[in-house]
């Protein structure tokens, strides 16, 4: 691809957390972008803002003529669209460039130092973090987020072009279109078997992505994974460890143990153990890109977090508010386990929407499980994303296998009301889908309430 050529970039499902940071990468660099989603939603109404003409309906003739030659036009699409997309198959009938979003991220990182995050669970933090310590630091970067950093308030990050953040996206084998110098894979629970099959050929996926690592770069692996790397962890003496781990005024305070050194009393304010260790691995691999320990750490301090993992929404004295991506068993416990140890003893609801009709049917289980930790629980329909529906598999079903008596389902109309009556210390909304545009309501609502 000789992007010299192309003055166009058009894409089908612009509205995606990866498709949107590419969309803000052309218009950076001047091309002209536009693109197709199905839903209006407060990122596409920014990526408007920015000149970017978007519509929401499968129809060709909304697309501008200028977008209509295959000279100079990309055609960008994102695996979550049907193939049977009407708009793309014009371009595909018409002989336009179209490629998966994977590999035009591979083919702009291609040329710079390339560190990437993969992992089931972890990778948009951990990028966040990472882009967040090269800023501090002073290094010349391009970041693609897999969700809008609070620090930056933005998933793309332009601070120029030796090096490259990215997430290493699992999904649809998309990782394996990248060239990362530098990688880490932070956990690799099965999902995604709709694509997979099952778990065994999800580990030999990432195998393969280890390969793909530069032979003269570095590969961090969180110490217990089946896959040679540099480790990473906590008490469990990893190449890099942190140790003498304590809780002051809701900040973690530790000692980090590096080969060839130890940092005294490192600061990280974001709560959870799952986000202290990406924090860590961040770290590792922003000192093997060659930034100085100590000014790590100090970075590391003043990380402010990434919208929708383990966001405060409300915090006050008697009602705390918490906003979570979670959609798998494993994120859920993660959420479980950071809200105990930072807020013990409190009365907890959490609102769970599950997130494609596979993925609730294959960890089913597991779901129940997770669930069932919390005090009371409301399970909103489940989000279809790209699937159909799959007879037998609905959120009442789910609420079935629960080992818990203070459960039920929910219309999201209701949501406020219910979450009054129950008056809960703690309140956690979970989910990939579009819980999130619920947020701002129940913020809003419960603010005045508290």
């Amino acid at each position: 691809m000789d992007l010299k050529r192309i003055h166009n970039v058009y894409f089908i499902g612009i509205g995606g957390i990866g498709m949107s940071a590419l969309a803000r990468y052309f218009k950076f660099i001047g091309k002209h972008v536009a693109g197709y989603d199905k839903t209006q939603t407060p990122l596409t109404e920014e990526l408007s803002g920015l000149g970017m003409a978007i519509h929401y309906q499968d129809d060709i003739t909304a697309v501008a003529d200028g977008f209509k030659n295959k000279e100079n036009t990309l055609i960008v699409y994102t695996p979550a669209v049907s193939v049977e997309h009407e708009e793309y198959q014009y371009f595909l009938a018409n002989g336009f460039e179209i490629k998966k979003r994977s590999e035009v991220l591979g083919l702009i990182t291609k040329n710079s130092f390339c560190l990437a995050v993969a992992g089931t669970h972890g990778k948009t933090t951990t990028t966040s973090i990472l882009a967040h310590l090269l800023k501090e630091t002073g290094v010349n970067f391009t970041g693609f987020l897999g969700g809008i950093s609070e620090d930056f308030n933005s998933n793309f990050v332009f601070e120029g072009t030796d090096y490259s953040v990215v997430e290493a996206d699992e999904f649809d084998r998309s990782f394996l279109r990248l060239f990362p110098n530098v990688a880490c894979i932070t956990s690799m629970d099965a999902d995604h078997l709709d694509i997979y099959g099952n778990s065994e050929e999800l580990q030999k996926s990432f195998i393969e992505f280890t390969n793909r690592v530069a032979p003269d770069g570095a590969l961090f692996v969180r110490k217990g994974l089946p896959l040679e790397g540099i480790t990473y962890g906590i008490d469990d003496d990893a190449d890099y460890c942190i140790i003498n781990l304590k809780i002051e005024n809701g900040s973690y305070i530790f000692d980090l143990v590096m080969p060839d050194a130890t940092l005294i009393d490192v600061k990280f304010n974001k709560p959870g153990r799952h986000n202290l260790l990406n924090g860590l691995v961040a770290f590792a691999m922003a000192l093997h890109a060659g930034v100085s320990a100590d000014k790590l750490a100090n970075a590391l301090a003043t990380f402010k977090g990434v919208q929708r993992r383990f966001s405060y929404k409300i915090k006050t004295e008697d009602f705390i508010f918490i906003d979570d991506y979670a959609h798998h068993p494993t994120e859920i416990n993660a959420v479980y386990d950071a809200v105990a140890e930072m807020h013990p003893n409190k009365k907890t609801l959490a609102i769970f929407q599950p997130h494609l009709f596979s993925r609730t049917r294959d960890f089913a289980d597991e779901f129940a499980k997770s669930l069932s930790r919390f005090d009371s629980v409301l399970l909103l329909d489940i989000y279809p994303a790209r699937e159909k529906p799959l007879e037998g598999i609905t959120s009442e079903w789910l609420l079935e296998k629960m080992n818990n008596t203070k459960v039920k389902t929910i219309q999201k109309s209701k949501l406020i009301n219910e979450i009054k009556e129950q008056n809960p210390q703690v309140l956690i909304t979970m989910g990939a889908g579009d819980i999130g545009l619920e947020v701002s309501k129940i913020t809003k609502e419960l603010q005045n309430a508290h």
